[in-house]
């Protein structure tokens, strides 16, 4: 795995891009370090903060409970937990309760016992189209635990 600090232009419009998509201010990073993992995936770490990039998108990586607490969620059953962990994408019959959110949006999915973050995903309807729903596709995985981002990204630190 290649590891390298980028530059202070470089930062600044990578976190300026993250901060739109994500709709969330940061405080100014410096020394933000990009750990390539696969051609299309790269870990990206600095101070306080960890995201994943797998091609064009820019998730909160599942370590991060303080920012993934400032996305819409989803709680999810137990019986869910295991799919979810290999990698399925979330179905309407797995969801326990849920907030507000648009379809293509980041969703973060949390497991009802322990309330603890299992995946970051992308929503594929909007939480008004859920509430229709009784079966079906909620959420695209794209990352969770037990991944192999999720695994690499417990080897890096800053």
């Amino acid at each position: 795995m290649k590891s390298n600090l980028i530059s202070k232009s470089e930062t600044t419009s990578l976190l300026k891009i993250v901060s739109e998509r994500w709709e969330m201010e940061f405080p100014k990073i410096k020394n933000l370090k990009v750990h390539q993992i696969t051609n299309d995936a790269q870990i990206i770490t600095g101070q306080g903060i960890k995201i994943l990039k797998i091609d064009d998108d820019y998730l909160p990586f599942l370590s991060e409970t303080e920012i993934l607490e400032k996305f819409p969620n989803v709680t999810v059953d137990m019986g869910a937990v295991k799919f979810m962990c290999k990698g399925a994408n979330l179905m309407r019959p797995g969801i326990k309760k849920f907030t507000e959110f648009e379809k293509d949006k980041l969703v973060c999915i949390i497991e009802e016992s322990q309330h603890k973050f299992l995946a970051v995903g992308k929503a594929m309807v909007s939480s008004s189209e859920l509430e229709e729903m009784e079966k079906g596709e909620v959420i695209k995985n794209m990352h969770y635990i037990s991944d192999n981002f999720w695994e690499t990204g417990k080897t890096i630190y800053d």
